[in-house]
């Protein structure tokens, strides 16, 4: 009998067309730490996760046209403001306006190919 995952996101991937300008642009908008790796059948660079939760990789790849794929979500590692401006300064574009949750807030944006991805700012515990 096989234990099944705790989560049911276990992996996500992101095509981008250029892997070293998505490597940048995920580099500088989310402050993660992440290198190519051309040890596999096809370069990849993961996306950070230093708690060990659900992770992914970009890969070079078609994304679909812009706003049509699957939305990525990904936490900041500030504020949603600060994350939003350099989701502009790198390329990229932000689509709405903050949408509040009950656990945070988070809008939509667009990276340089036109993937989908979610920027969620967590309610800071008091």
């Amino acid at each position: 009998m096989t234990t099944p995952p705790a989560n049911s996101v276990v992996w996500t991937e992101i095509p981008v067309r250029d892997i070293d300008r998505g490597i940048a642009f995920y580099s500088s908008v989310f402050k993660f730490t992440m290198k190519r790796d051309d040890t596999g059948p096809n370069p990849m660079a993961d996306l950070s996760s230093p708690d060990g939760g659900v992770s992914g990789h970009l890969y070079p790849g078609t994304p679909a046209r812009p706003g049509e794929g699957p939305t990525i979500h990904l936490a900041v590692p500030d504020t949603l403001e600060d994350t939003s401006a350099r989701v502009e300064k790198n390329g990229g574009s932000v689509v709405s306006g903050p949408i509040p949750l009950p656990v945070g807030r988070f809008c939509y944006a667009l990276d340089p190919d036109g993937n989908s991805i979610g920027l969620f700012e967590a309610t800071k515990a008091a």
